[in-house]
Order: C-alpha cells, then structure tokens, then sequence
C-alpha cells in the first residue's frame, strides 16, 4: 500500500525554524518527484517546493532563500527545511508523489499524498 506520512510541524515563533519530513512507504521515491504543497484556512492549496527523481528543484518565489526541499532516497523520505518562518507560513503542509523525471507546483499532477501537518507560525 502506498503511503506517505508527513511530520515535524508544529509551534514555531517568528524567525524560527522547522524541517519537515515525508516518508514514504510500500514504494521507492527513486522514480518519484516529491511537492510540498499548503493549505491555509479559507485558501486553495499552493505548491511550495518540489524536487524531481533527477533533483532538480522548483520553488516558489516567496519561500525562495528560506525553504529547502532535500531527498534521502537510502531513506526513502524527502524533507523541507524551513527557515525565518513567517505567520504568512502558517497552513497545514502535504507532501505529494508523482512518478516523473521532473517536478512542477501543480496540484493536479500529483497522484499520492499524504495526510498533512500543521505549521504554526506565531509569537
């Protein structure tokens, strides 16, 4: 069964920092491109990063210099550093799969995701 588990959100003031991680089980992520995705309350559900299955990386602009999408293949997980959040960060975070040799911040061309985390952004 194919599943992917997000963790490491949680309350973080201004400034802070927080790496979040997606693992992935009952296939490898070798062949997969990974995206970040959020959601705040009352928005629709943007791409924040994604990296392919070759790992070239694809940003959006307001988190370009203080997000960081990594994989581990040999761990099967792909993580997102977050660094000098904002409370414009605030949402719940999915991460999502697509078996590609490239990435892009469409929701709609991703097939697996996961179930969420929180992120907090507050003082």
């Amino acid at each position: 069964q194919l599943q992917l588990v997000e963790s490491g959100g949680g309350l973080v003031q201004p400034g802070g920092s927080l790496r979040l991680s997606c693992a992935a089980s009952g296939f490898s992520l070798d062949y997969y491109s990974i995206g970040w995705f959020r959601q705040a309350p009352g928005k629709e559900r943007e791409g924040v990063s994604c990296i392919s299955s070759i790992g070239l990386t694809n940003t959006r602009d307001s988190v370009k210099g203080r997000f960081t999408i990594s994989r581990d293949n040999a761990k099967n997980t792909v993580y997102l550093q977050m660094n000098s959040l904002k409370p414009d960060d605030t949402a719940v975070y999915y991460c999502a799969a697509h078996r590609d040799r490239f990435c892009v911040l469409l929701r709609g061309s991703y097939d697996y995701w996961g179930q969420g985390t929180q992120v907090t952004v507050s003082s």
